[in-house]
């Protein structure tokens, strides 16, 4: 089977790839490629059987299976040391390979499952230089991956989410991963129906659609409802290393024809143009914290919820983009619950008086660890035309024994076991030794009279505690956000007094 390390192994050795970043890119774009010849076979097979001509986008001398193992001059061999190497192969992959896959010809009427291979390689670079080591890479991706069915991809899907998980420690990229913990357990707690439509609009490497795709795949008994179920998920990615990332682990866990668009999820010319856009049952989430967007994008959003904030955008999109029964699930920063700017206290106002925010999880500091340590708190809420009622708010502790989370110490979806027993219980309040609370129910009224100020049942620090670097960076971040928001809350009082007054 797939040996990740060896193939990194095999590029450190090449001087036109740096980081993990690159390998992973370098890796994902052939993996994607032989994946991709084997769905063909399985389509071309299809099509016969219903006495019908499959036609691949991809030209004949081009597909995965014509040039891996030929020569030079095309003659085909069965001996993999014998297919284009060193230059040839560099010339091959840089001048006719990227550039046609770039290029190929799309339009509207284009199958999702043939329009993803150009959306997949349009921003894409081959970055080794060294062809014989390019020949390596390709050698042994084709001889350890041998798929017979799709039983082989079980074991495939386990190597490859272990590969994702070196985003978590590779710079900025670790933004474009979830822990599958994480997204297991959102998509079980929802527990969505066949038929229900599934959306994430920053969909990073897919991990909440592909969570909802195995946990519906279970419920598939008939080939109608498998075929309602290949269409319902949409996602959105607008960088092309998680894009690519994402396209290959849809083809690795079945999803052969995914709704996945490559742009920017505020390309909106006006926020009332939303209105006419799809809307979606579920919306499942962690946007990208503190980001930076084209003011031209935030423009296109109403006074109230214009933010160079990107999780704030995302909030604003996501309660437009919801159908009249939608739920959504958010992983957000604790900066959205304590925040008192504009855009936060007018989404959170919404999210009150339009939908039911009927409960805050405030996850352990370290979950997206070694990536970052900010806290974060995933936000459940859906709409409802009497708006929020009562939110729960319960805080999910470190499991007993453990510090924090890391590279060597992952979250695990039992580590939710006791968020579940409490919520499947009474609901009680709880408190912990020190008399704060763990666990509370509050009223729409409790939280308007804090200002909505949402910072509750949240994690009590210990001042003799010694943290580690991270944490203390996390905690230090987290107190100037706060103070931060406190002045904004300040400044934006004194400047509507001026106004008034003016």
């Amino acid at each position: 089977m797939l040996n990740i390390k060896k193939l990194q192994d095999i590029m450190r050795n090449d001087a036109g790839v740096n980081g993990d970043a690159q390998r992973m890119e370098q890796i994902a774009w052939i993996l994607f490629l032989k994946l991709y010849d084997y769905y063909e076979e399985q389509w071309c097979a299809k099509k016969q059987m219903e006495n019908g001509e499959y036609h691949s986008i991809i030209p004949s001398h081009l597909r995965w299976s014509a040039w891996v193992l030929n020569t030079k001059d095309g003659e085909k061999e069965g001996d993999r040391d014998k297919g284009m190497s060193g230059n040839d192969l560099l010339d091959f992959v840089n001048n006719e390979l990227f550039p046609t896959l770039k290029s190929l010809p799309t339009d509207q009427s284009t199958p999702l499952h043939q329009s993803i291979v150009r959306k997949v390689f349009e921003d894409l670079n081959n970055y080794m230089k060294d062809g014989f080591l390019l020949r390596d890479v390709i050698n042994e991706i084709d001889s350890s991956l041998v798929i017979h069915n799709r039983v082989d991809f079980k074991e495939l899907s386990k190597i490859y989410e272990s590969f994702l998980k070196t985003l978590q420690s590779a710079g900025n990229a670790g933004e474009f991963y979830t822990p599958r913990a994480v997204t297991d357990f959102v998509i079980e707690f929802l527990a969505p129906e066949i038929g229900d439509t599934i959306a994430d609009l920053a969909c990073g490497t897919g991990g909440f659609l592909i969570s909802a795709s195995h946990f519906l795949d279970s419920k598939c008994h008939s080939t109608q409802e498998r075929e309602i179920l290949d269409s319902s998920f949409y996602g959105v990615e607008k960088k092309s290393l998680p894009y690519l990332l994402c396209a290959t682990n849809f083809l690795i866990n079945g999803m052969e024809n995914p709704n996945l668009k490559h742009e920017n999820a505020f390309k909106f010319s006006s926020f009332d143009e939303l209105e006419d856009k799809e809307k979606f049952d579920y919306i499942v989430m962690n946007p990208p914290y503190g980001g930076s967007e084209k003011k031209a994008d935030i423009t296109n959003f109403p006074k109230e919820f214009k933010s160079t904030e990107t999780a704030d955008l995302f909030m604003a999109l996501i309660t437009e983009r919801l159908s009249h029964r939608g739920q959504a699930a958010v992983v957000l920063p604790d900066g959205f619950l304590f925040g008192q700017d504009n855009a936060k206290l007018n989404l959170k106002k919404r999210l009150l008086n339009e939908f039911n925010l009927y409960l805050i999880l405030r996850l352990p500091k370290s979950v997206f660890a070694p990536y970052t340590s900010i806290p974060t708190n995933i936000l459940f809420f859906k709409r409802d035309e009497n708006g929020t009622q009562e939110s729960y708010f319960y805080r999910l502790d470190m499991p007993e024994g453990m510090k924090s989370f890391g590279k060597t110490k992952q979250m695990k979806k039992e580590h939710f076991a006791p968020f579940l027993q409490w919520w499947r219980g009474d609901r009680e309040a709880l408190q912990d030794e020190g008399g704060n609370f763990k666990a509370n129910a509050y009223t729409k009224a409790q939280l308007e009279s804090r200002d909505y100020n949402f910072d509750l049942c949240g994690f009590v620090s210990e001042e003799e505690e010694i943290l580690d670097p991270l944490e203390l960076m996390a905690q230090v971040q987290s107190t100037r956000e706060k103070l931060n928001a406190t002045l904004e809350g300040i400044m934006s009082e004194i400047q509507a007094i001026i106004k008034d007054n003016a």
